[in-house]
């Protein structure tokens, strides 16, 4: 029933390139939809789909998909064939593992799992040069992992999760100017002076965890953090 009246958009996206089946009440795939293997932008966000199935693999100029906002448990393994996606959205799901094909979508800018029950750290991301912003946040990843000092993002959202621990490497990210780990489980401890004297980290979101705000200001390396946090934003202004 919630194919009724679609036909108009798939002859449009024929000629755009772009598909917008927002909100539609959609619990199973269209089988038009396999059809438009010239898209490059697929909003499928705000339905009930349950799964992807492995036709979405055949949109290999995709640049854009956007499946947040439905039931999906699991991304298929046929998402890494997506090898020109830039972005990729698939908040508020109930998706708990990521497919390791994932790391072969080297085109990748923006990525938005939030609000999913993540446990662990999606290492796949790691070691892609074009992914700038990272959102992670409201899902139930306990720590960050040696393995990612080879980030490339500018921002990594880890806010609302049950992170622990942090790896001091995560101070060598090349590009990592925002860290967000608010409403975590972090004792003062775990913010290790590597990244607030050595790292690139500008903006150091940690409010809500285990310890008084003020007690920042105690840590080794504090003094260096907050020269290029200054620096930010006298820019700014």
């Amino acid at each position: 029933m919630g194919n009724l009246g679609l036909r108009p958009h798939y002859e449009t996206s024929k000629r755009t390139g772009a598909l917008n089946l927002s909100q539609r009440n959609l619990d199973e795939f269209p089988q038009q939809l396999a059809t438009l293997d010239q898209l490059r932008n697929l909003d499928l966000s705000s339905n009930k789909f349950s799964r992807l199935p492995s036709e979405v693999g055949k949109f290999s100029l995709l640049k854009q998909l956007n499946v947040s906002g439905n039931r999906l448990t699991e991304l298929p393994d046929i998402i890494g064939d997506l090898v020109k996606l830039e972005t990729l959205n698939a908040s508020f799901n109930k998706i708990g593992a990521l497919p390791s094909s994932l790391a072969k979508l080297s085109h990748l800018k923006q990525v938005n799992l939030s609000d999913n029950r993540l446990t662990d750290f999606p290492r796949m991301f790691c070691g892609m040069r074009h992914l700038d912003l990272l959102d992670l946040s409201h899902n139930k990843i306990t720590s960050i992992p040696d393995e990612a000092s080879d980030l490339y993002v500018t921002e990594l959202n880890l806010n609302k999760n049950q992170i622990s621990s942090i790896s001091p490497n995560l101070a060598d990210c090349p590009r990592l100017k925002t860290l967000r780990l608010e409403e975590n489980c972090l004792k003062l401890d775990a913010i290790h002076k590597r990244i607030l004297e050595d790292s690139k980290i500008s903006v150091l979101a940690v409010e809500g965890n285990l310890f008084e705000m003020k007690q920042l200001a105690d840590l080794d390396g504090y003094d260096k953090y907050m020269e290029r946090y200054t620096a930010v934003k006298k820019k700014m202004f």
